[in-house]
């Protein structure tokens, strides 16, 4: 899809009118862990010849690299079309109502592919990733799996991959499509952080948006080329960062001073525009900045479990623990390649490294006991309040156990921090007033910003 028509008017950057804000919307049990070798995609009765293989947006960025780098291998791989009402309507009418909000919205965005766009379910295959964990989300592709047979689409094919095997589940071509979809998550943060540090001070309306997508493609253009050499891989993507890097430096930006606002919270609602209601577009409609936790945090979080497990296990001295250090390493130094491009524009906006934000939470939620995002968030957000930020904001789904978790601790972290504001959004689809609760919150975070102590680097 182009950014023209993703993009068709925006004006998001909070200095237009409320109305013209909402117009930049765009149109915009666990499965068991599963080793390379019995991926889905090399099982004897799975054939993905001639198959369309969706993927959900989360982020829509980060899906459509993901799809580029699936199809590096041969697969025809896409992203799931712009959510709408017609997702919550089918996501409705296919799910009980005790699942979390984002099973609905994937629900009805995939059932929407064959009652909608008419696509022949041995013609279709659908790809959920898994995890293990407190989160309801280690149960989306089984259930997916099985209402799509109670509806009589056995032909439809789920693949999903899994957080236990750090997403190696992937079956032959698992060694050569990690590294390049790591390199993809790697590439898709460093564009959303362009974006998200750009577009409050855009002076042309859409124009950040339009930039941002012309990066997605020609990252893409890099990472779906076929039989290409990692090293050679790697160096035309930083060529292809260099110029997204100028295209963002060109854009003309307004020099004023904004609330920076932290954004944490569960990983899909956070990173799904559609089931968080555009609420970081809001925030820049209010006047603030968003810093958005990106998806790299949680893939280096489940190498950390994983690294935990083999502690656990005294499995420290085994072969798995090798071969799981090694591909850290290579990440890393992959990772590190690519950021390094924007060492100078990302100063004072570091990322942290997952076992800093471990220890940040440990005095509230020691990762030990609890588990996933709400160990992630709460270190999150402290070490947000470290970077000088002025507020955070937790997006969660209504009736998420991360969401309710750090919900009861916000407040402690919160007074421990020098009172910066710190607020749950939660979605199910349903919303009153978002706007009035943005602009409150920014409120606070503008009076915050005045009497903080610790000031941006």
């Amino acid at each position: 899809m182009s950014s023209t028509t993703r993009n068709q008017g925006a004006n998001g950057n909070g200095h237009g009118s409320s109305q013209a804000a909402h117009e930049a919307f765009p149109r915009l049990s666990p499965s068991a862990a599963r080793g390379a070798d019995s991926s889905p995609l090399v099982s004897a009765d799975v054939d993905l010849t001639g198959r369309e293989l969706y993927i959900p947006q989360m982020p829509y960025g980060g899906s459509f690299l993901l799809a580029a780098a699936l199809r590096s291998i041969g697969l025809d791989a896409k992203v799931t079309p712009d959510s709408d009402a017609r997702t919550l309507e089918l996501g409705g009418r296919y799910t009980s109502g005790d699942e979390c909000y984002p099973q609905k919205v994937v629900m009805g965005d995939f059932m929407k592919l064959i009652e909608d766009e008419g696509i022949d379910p041995g013609k279709l295959a659908l790809l959920l990733p898994t995890a293990n964990g407190p989160c309801r989300f280690g149960q989306y592709a089984a259930l997916q799996r099985r209402l799509m047979d109670d509806l009589g689409y056995e032909d439809v094919v789920i693949l999903s991959i899994t957080s236990a095997d750090g997403y190696a589940g992937i079956g032959e071509h698992a060694q050569e499509l990690i590294r390049t979809a790591w390199r993809t998550v790697v590439a898709n943060d460093i564009l959303m952080k362009l974006l998200l540090k750009t577009r409050p001070y855009e002076v042309n309306p859409g124009q950040t948006d339009e930039v941002y997508q012309k990066g997605l493609e020609q990252v893409a253009a890099v990472v779906s080329r076929p039989q290409v050499a990692h090293g050679k891989r790697l160096d035309e993507l930083k060529e292809a960062l260099r110029r997204v890097k100028d295209d963002f430096a060109a854009i003309p930006v307004r020099d004023e001073e904004r609330p920076l606002i932290g954004v944490v919270g569960e990983i899909f609602c956070r990173l799904n525009t559609f089931s968080n209601d555009e609420l970081i577009r809001r925030i820049e409609a209010e006047g603030g900045e968003c810093w958005l936790a990106g998806v790299g945090e949680w893939l280096w979080y489940t190498n950390e479990e994983r690294f935990r497990r083999f502690r656990e296990e005294k499995r420290r001295v085994s072969k798995e623990w090798l071969k799981h250090w090694i591909t850290t390493r290579v990440q890393h130094r992959d990772e590190h390649a690519l950021m390094t491009v924007f060492e100078d524009v990302f100063r004072g906006y570091e990322e942290p490294e997952v076992p800093e934000l471990l220890e940040y939470s440990r005095p509230y939620l020691p990762h030990s006991g609890a588990m996933g995002e709400m160990v992630l968030s709460t270190g999150g957000a402290i070490y947000l309040h470290h970077k000088g930020a002025d507020g955070v904001v937790d997006i969660s789904p209504f009736s998420c156990m991360n969401g309710i978790v750090t919900e009861a601790v916000y407040p402690r972290v919160s007074r421990e921090h020098d009172d910066m504001p710190i607020r749950v959004f939660y979605f199910d689809g349903t919303q009153g007033d978002l706007d009035r609760d943005v602009g409150i919150f920014l409120e606070l975070a503008q009076t915050y910003k005045r009497r903080k102590k610790v000031q941006r680097a």
